[in-house]
């Protein structure tokens, strides 16, 4: 029970109850409720609550304004209605470039088990590595157990992708479980098929897609893939079943729904995906491994450059198992492999890029999350650095694969080879020692090694630009208004935007005009940016970038909201360049945004700046002048 709960209680009670709310959201000083019927409200009850600052209609939103306060009153209204986190109106879909939109899924799908998967990475390194040091054999229980602890996640990710995913697309968490459990069965995995029967006959025989056929759907041949381990799948499988669930939903009577909604669903989905999207990824990895070798029958360096350059991204989309075959068949016929094996540079490519952005970077959770990544991908589990660092700052990501190519190209060129399967990581090395004896190809792995590491280093020290770095570089010319008290006892507050000034009585919206949230003043701004008016930390950032807080070294604690009402745009047209608890200097930027946009969108741009704690202070005291630059004068508080 959180501290504002008898304040949620008596809000939902007399906005109607939580029957009457369809959605909520809140901003930096409001909860914006979504009513069926606003006529239940109680306005004035509301208005005379303590606890609460007024009542405003706008938008469509019926929004009782706290105050500072507002997330930790969400938090504690939210418990009281059974909605969603998102405010009960689903995940909007995301605007932008398609591929922007696939990253930001599949990082957010992967956010939540980037610890236990770097955690397991870390314990599958340290026991191949205590058993190459004659500690102990990789046929005592101790090693099957440790081994099980850092594989199992590994083997069974469908099961925790269909559960993440299923919180991402708005599916009932559970039913992804299920899905993802469902695609490691073991009845329908290639290798258990293949092992206890003959095929019943091959499909598309005679070509590259040639695929033998163990059981059929009523009829409908089913081409076996193995899905542990797989990641595309799942998360394509789970998004289909959202689509499924929200159908079935409308059409099933409410008096069934509870079993056959999640019935159908599965009966679906699961058809559907072993029919048609595992196949679909198996025939691309087929394209992609035929395509290597035939570049390999032309030059072994570009082929080489192929793999090390395209190899993650194989790996992101599940199509890297096309390679596998190959690699066997290789091992096994010929004694080595030489057409995967430059896979081997984006291993360390990748953690080399990771070791770079903790030294780059000022961010403290991604310094926290760097080294165990890096000693991760050391060890040959790359996933958690590409899902949880690379993928979702995009440019490391490139130029990880831009490392991996050149290192792969090296390796291509030098015929590098591997001679016994098994191993990751720097424990691959004993396998890529020549059977002769000799030390010509464990020197090309170290060089290749040694290669890819500096590529990726040293492109990630030069091409890689912290966002806090960015920030700190953007700054407006100094002015010479600084947030200090001076000898008269005032403290001269300069503007964050260039535009015109306006009293806050002049701000149609009236838990800003009326003074109740602070005093202050409003800009108009002409330029869509947002400066840093005193040095200070930033006490609080609303994750659609539209609102800052800002505690300053004087004690001032300012709220700067850019236009009224644009929380509805939901980040749209907004980025900020700071995050909740940075120290920021005056000048430094704090957001941009797109004015064009929002004037389209039929949003007024007018800015409050406010004093929220002015009652500490005798008086604020508004500029004279019409019109400021960002870094003049706004503000004189006493």
């Amino acid at each position: 029970m959180g501290k504002y709960h008898e304040l949620a209680k008596e809000i939902v009670k007399n906005v109607g109850g939580k029957e009457n709310i369809s959605g909520l959201v809140h901003c930096i000083t409001r909860l914006r409720f979504t009513l069926k019927d606003e006529g239940k409200a109680k306005d004035d009850v509301l208005k005379a609550m303590e606890g609460v600052v007024t009542v405003m209609k706008s938008g469509g939103q019926y929004q009782v304004v706290i105050g500072n306060h507002v997330p930790e009153v969400f938090e504690d209204v939210m418990e009281l209605i059974d909605l969603k986190e998102d405010g009960g109106q689903g995940e909007k879909e995301k605007k932008g470039r398609l591929l922007d939109r696939a990253i930001d899924v599949v990082s957010g799908i992967f956010q939540p088990i980037l610890g236990i998967m770097a955690a397991c990475g870390m314990l599958k390194g340290l026991n191949t590595l205590l058993v190459a040091l004659g500690l102990y054999s990789a046929e005592c229980g101790g090693y099957l157990i440790i081994n099980a602890a850092g594989d199992a996640l590994f083997t069974f990710l469908p099961l925790f992708l269909g559960y993440t995913a299923a919180k991402k697309f708005g599916l009932k968490p559970m039913l992804g479980l299920a899905i993802g459990a469902a695609m490691c069965y073991p009845g329908i995995q290639s290798g258990t098929l293949s092992a206890g029967m003959e095929p019943m006959y091959s499909l598309l025989e005679g070509t590259m897609f040639a695929s033998p056929v163990y059981i059929n759907f009523f009829g409908i041949p089913v081409i076996s893939v193995d899905y542990t381990g797989t990641v595309i799948p799942v998360i394509l499988a789970v998004w289909f079943a959202s689509k499924c669930e929200k159908f079935f939903n409308k059409l099933i009577p409410d008096l069934v729904k509870f079993f056959f909604v999640p019935m159908l669903t599965l009966l679906v989905t699961l058809p559907v995906s072993v029919i048609f999207l595992g196949p679909v990824a198996t025939f691309g990895s087929t394209l992609i491994s035929e395509f290597t070798l035939a570049i390999r029958g032309f030059s072994p360096l570009l082929a080489g450059a192929v793999v090390g350059l395209t190899w993650q991204i194989l790996v992101i989309f599940g199509m890297h198992w096309g390679f596998i075959p190959v690699y066997i068949n290789n091992v096994m016929t010929l004694g080595y492999d030489n057409v995967m094996m430059p896979f081997f540079a984006c291993t360390f490519a990748t953690s080399a890029v990771v070791l770079a952005i903790f030294f780059k970077t000022k961010d403290k959770k991604l310094r926290e999350m760097a080294i165990p990544n890096f000693i991760s991908g050391i060890f040959g589990v790359t996933e958690p650095a590409i899902y949880g660092i690379l993928l979702p700052l995009k440019k490391p990501f490139i130029i990880s694969c831009i490392a991996g190519g050149i290192g792969g190209a090296f390796y291509g060129h030098f015929n590098f080879r591997k001679f016994i399967l098994g191993g990751m990581g720097i424990f691959e090395l004993p396998n890529m020692m020549n059977p002769d004896g000799t030390m010509g190809n464990i020197i090309v792995a170290f060089a290749g090694i040694g290669i890819s590491m500096a590529a990726g280093f040293l492109l990630t020290m030069l091409f890689y630009k912290d966002r806090k770095e960015t920030a700190e570089t953007a700054k407006v010319p100094a002015t010479g208004v600084a947030a200090v008290k001076g000898k008269d006892g005032k403290i001269a507050l300069a503007s964050p935007l260039k535009g015109k000034v306006l009293k806050l009585s002049e701000v149609k919206d009236e838990a800003f005009a009326s003074g109740v949230l602070g005093q202050g003043a409003a800009v108009e701004p002409e330029e869509g940016v947002l400066y840093a008016p005193a040095d200070g930390t930033v006490s609080a950032l609303f994750p659609t970038g539209h609102a800052i807080g800002l505690t300053t070294q004087t004690g001032l604690e300012l709220l700067m909201h850019v236009g009224m009402d644009t929380v509805q745009l939901d980040g749209k047209g907004f980025k900020a360049f700071v995050e909740t608890g940075e120290t920021v200097k005056q000048g430094q930027k704090l957001l941009e945004f797109d004015r064009k946009l929002i004037s389209e969108a039929g949003y007024s741009l007018v800015t409050p700046v406010l004093v929220t704690n002015s009652d500490d202070f005798e008086q604020v005291e508004i500029t004279g002048d019409e019109k400021v630059k960002a870094g003049d004068l706004l503000l004189s508080i006493m």
